[in-house]
């Protein structure tokens, strides 16, 4: 049986969310909403299938045929039109940042809960095969009981890329971590466990006129220190002059895994050399080169059997950004911020 599923928002991760939805099982576009007037047989044409195109949510959340939103919005929308669309019993996904602010990330939540509908936000780089063999590997005990570790994303955001046009703005852009470095962040949180106890980081700038515009710090490098005496460093820089690199690197107490290889005590390996992963690494930062498919069937299959997903549910990633929150608070106030002062 189909899920219907309608867009909200039409740029450049809309069209990603499209092609990745209809290339499930069980997924179908039906309609998509845009402030810019589109054609019913355009969109059609295009994506396949039978769209209907609206120019007002409110409209589409009450006359279009579906059982799921996609909002693929400015992330300072996200708040109401999620919230809209739980009130209308739509399950939703939704394109990260889950929101600019923590209280309108919580009054999502309280809206999704309230209305039993389920929900899921975009940290789609967990469904990449780097971080699902390095979570099968951790999950092994391949390299022990990890006590440190770096997750670190560089992605220089300037003119040449779609996101700077809005994205520099705090209105629009929030933070680096908001921006584009949550990424990281999750994905250490991933690898090393959510019981943050508290945060401490710190913020910086490129020079570079490029990123003048950006009214906010476009580098921060966040240690987290967890209950369970683990302790992280996340940097999110998106004033970088380098190729896009997602940094990953974990030690643990029988071995280390760097990016995509491993080292472990447990192979029969002669000293300094680390073995190579057979994995596609986090190297773009192109919608088109995310795996959006597969984090949409994992929820589409999640919907059939009436549960949360196992990864990037609602409540996960709600907790991702509850240290996010914290990340960025320690930069504002200059001190070190504890999990329990965002309760």
């Amino acid at each position: 049986m189909a899920t219907k599923v309608g867009i909200i928002g039409y740029g450049w991760a809309a069209t990603a969310h499209i092609d990745a939805i209809n290339g499930t099982d069980q997924g179908e576009v039906t309609a998509v909403y845009s402030s810019r007037p589109l054609e019913d047989a355009q969109l059609s044409a295009t994506h396949g299938g039978s769209i209907r195109a609206f120019q007002d949510v409110g409209t589409m959340l009450a006359e279009a045929d579906m059982d799921v939103v996609s909002i693929t919005s400015y992330p300072n929308q996200h708040r109401e039109q999620a919230v809209a669309a739980a009130e209308a019993g739509k399950h939703i996904i939704l394109e990260k940042p889950m929101a600019l602010t923590w209280e309108d990330c919580k009054a999502i939540r309280e809206a999704v809960n309230a209305n039993g509908v389920k929900a899921c936000v975009c940290f789609e780089l967990r469904f990449i095969s780097q971080f699902q063999t390095i979570k099968s590997l951790l999950d092994s005990g391949m390299i022990g009981d990890v006590h440190y570790g770096e997750v670190d994303y560089y992605h220089g955001i300037g003119p040449w890329y779609g996101q700077y046009r809005w994205n520099t703005t705090k209105e629009n852009g929030g933070s680096s971590l908001l921006s584009a470095g949550c990424h990281a962040l999750d994905a250490a949180l991933l690898c090393m466990g959510s019981d943050v106890e508290e945060v401490t980081s710190y913020a910086s700038q490129s020079k570079h006129e490029i990123f003048d515009k950006y009214e906010y710090p476009t580098t921060t490098a966040s240690i987290l220190k967890f209950k369970s005496g683990k302790v992280a460093k996340v940097a999110s820089v998106i004033d970088c002059m380098q190729p896009y690199y997602f940094h990953t690197h974990l030690c643990g107490s029988e071995g280390s895994i760097l990016d995509n290889k491993i080292y472990s005590s447990k192979f029969a390996l002669r000293d300094k050399l680390w073995t190579e992963l057979p994995v596609a690494l986090a190297d773009s930062g192109d919608v088109a080169d995310h795996p959006y498919q597969a984090q949409f069937q994992s929820f589409f299959d999640a919907l059939e059997k009436g549960e949360d997903m196992p990864m990037t549910s609602l409540e996960e990633s709600f907790q991702s950004f509850k240290v996010l929150f914290a990340c960025d608070k320690s930069v504002e106030e200059g001190r070190p911020v504890k999990l329990s002062e965002m309760e």
